[in-house]
C-alpha cells in the first residue's frame, strides 16, 4: 500500500449544511470518525424529541461533533495567527477532544440521561470510550484525554473544549437554530472565533468582540426557553423517561417484555462507573444502543398488556402528548392533587402508579453563570473583565441569574 496516498485519502472534505466544506486536517480524525463508536452518533438525535415541535430538528450528534471539530480547527488557526503557542501535537489533541466530547451520549441525548444509566453521566461515558480508543490506537489519544479532563498544563485548551464559550456551544447554538428555524438563536460564531485570544493561560475575547458575546448570551437564553425547554418538548421527554422507568420496573419484576439485546442488558442492573471499568462488556453493550432501540420497543410496547406502558408508548408514537402547564411559581398542592384524583378515577390506577401519568417538577436555566469559569473580555490596555460587568447591557447581568420554571403534565382527556 502506498502510505503517502493512504494518508492523503484520510484528509477528506465534508459538505456540511451549516458551514459548507469542512476539512479533516489530521489522519487520526478520519480514523476516529470511521470507528463504530463514533458512527453510532449518526443514530443519536441531537435534540431528543424536539422534532415533535420543530419538524426540521432531526440532526444527529454526528453532525454536531463534526461541526464543533470544524470550529475548533478555525479557532486554533486564529489563535496561532496571534502568536499563541500551540504545537502540532496540541492542535491534533484538542481537535480529537472536541470530536469525541459527546461520544458518551445515550439514546435521545440528554432526554434519557440518568435513566438508562442512573449512576453514570454522559461525560464519564465519553471518557471511558476515549480510554478504550486510546488503548486501540496505541496511546495516541493520551494528550486529548488530558485536555478533555482538564489535566493538561495549558488550561486554555480545555476551555476551548468545555467552558461557557467553547466550540461545543458555538456549534450547537448555530446548528440547532439552523435546523429548528429559530432565528433568534443565530450567533456570530465566526466573529467570536476571530476575536479569541489567550492571556495568562486563559481564553479571552478581545474588546472588539464584546457585542458578539452579548448576542451569544442572549441567543442562548432564547434558545433554551424556545427550543431546549419548550413546554411540549419538555413534556414529550419526561413522558419518554416515564415509559422507560415503567419498562425497567416490569423487567425487574420478571414480566415478559420484548426488547433489544443491548437494552435488555442495560436494564438488567443499575450499573456504576466501577462496573464499566471492571466489566468491558458493559461499555460494549452501551455502544450498541441508540435511538433505534427505543423506537423499535416503543412500537412493540404500545400493544403491551400493561396499561401504563402501552398508554405512554401509544401517546409517544402517535404524538398524542399530555397537556403541559408551565409557570414561574410552584403549583399548588391542592391543584396537583385534584389532577391526580381525576387521573386515578379515570384510569382506575393504584396510588403508586399515578406518577406515571401526572408529571410535575421544575426546570431551570442560566444563560451565563458566575459560578462557572467566566467569559473574559480583554481590553487594549491589557485589563481583563468579566462580560457581566464589562457589558453596558443590563440584561446581561440579569441573565446571569438562573430562571426556574415549574411544569405539570397530565392526560388531556380528563
Amino acid at each position: 500500500m502506498n502510505i503517502k496516498n493512504n494518508i492523503l485519502n484520510k484528509k477528506k472534505i465534508i459538505n456540511d449544511p451549516v458551514y459548507g466544506f469542512i476539512s479533516i486536517n489530521h489522519e487520526i480524525i478520519f480514523d476516529l470518525i470511521e470507528h463504530p463508536y463514533f458512527q453510532r452518533l449518526r443514530r443519536i438525535s441531537q435534540l431528543g424529541l424536539s422534532s415533535y415541535v420543530y419538524p426540521g430538528a432531526v440532526h444527529s450528534r454526528f453532525h454536531h461533533a463534526l461541526g464543533a471539530t470544524h470550529l475548533m480547527q478555525q479557532a486554533i488557526i486564529a489563535l496561532r495567527a496571534k502568536g499563541v503557542d500551540i504545537t502540532d501535537a496540541e492542535y491534533e489533541a484538542v481537535t480529537i477532544a472536541i470530536l469525541l466530547h459527546d461520544i458518551g451520549h445515550g439514546p435521545f441525548s440528554h432526554a434519557l440521561e440518568h435513566t438508562i444509566l442512573e449512576n453514570v453521566d454522559h461525560e464519564t461515558v465519553s471518557v471511558l470510550f476515549m480510554e478504550k480508543l486510546n488503548e486501540e490506537m496505541g496511546g495516541r489519544l493520551s494528550m486529548a484525554l488530558e485536555i478533555f479532563e482538564n489535566k493538561y498544563p495549558k488550561k486554555f485548551l480545555h476551555q476551548l473544549v468545555s467552558s461557557q464559550l467553547d466550540m461545543d456551544r458555538l456549534d450547537y447554538l448555530t446548528r440547532d437554530s439552523f435546523f429548528t428555524g429559530v432565528h433568534e438563536g443565530v450567533i456570530g460564531y465566526d466573529r467570536i472565533i476571530k476575536m479569541l485570544n489567550v492571556k495568562d493561560d486563559t481564553l479571552v475575547v478581545e474588546e472588539k468582540g464584546i457585542y458578539s458575546i452579548e448576542k451569544f448570551i442572549v441567543s442562548r437564553r432564547l434558545m433554551y426557553w424556545q427550543v431546549y425547554l419548550h413546554k411540549t418538548v419538555l413534556c414529550a421527554e419526561v413522558m419518554l423517561v416515564q415509559m422507560l422507568k415503567r419498562a425497567k420496573q416490569l423487567y425487574k419484576e420478571g414480566k415478559e417484555l420484548y426488547t433489544t439485546p443491548a437494552l435488555a442488558y442495560l436494564m438488567s442492573k443499575d450499573w456504576t462507573v466501577e462496573d464499566f471499568r471492571e466489566t468491558p462488556e458493559v461499555l460494549e453493550q452501551f455502544a450498541r444502543l441508540d435511538d433505534t432501540d427505543l423506537y423499535v420497543v416503543m412500537k412493540v410496547w404500545k400493544n403491551n398488556e400493561d396499561f401504563l406502558l402501552s398508554d405512554l408508548c401509544k401517546r409517544l408514537v402517535n404524538r398524542k402528548l399530555f397537556k403541559t402547564e408551565l409557570q414561574r411559581e410552584a403549583f399548588n398542592f391542592r391543584y396537583i392533587n385534584e389532577i391526580r384524583k381525576k387521573v386515578q378515577d379515570k384510569y382506575n390506577l393504584m396510588e403508586e402508579n399515578i406518577d406515571y401519568l401526572v408529571l410535575t417538577d421544575s426546570t431551570s436555566n442560566s444563560a451565563y453563570s458566575h459560578k462557572e469559569d467566566h467569559i473574559n473580555i480583554l481590553y487594549k490596555n491589557g485589563k481583563i473583565e468579566d462580560i457581566a460587568t464589562a457589558s453596558d447591557q443590563l440584561n446581561i447581568q440579569m441573565l446571569a441569574a438562573p430562571v426556574v420554571k415549574y411544569y405539570l403534565c397530565y392526560p388531556k382527556d380528563l
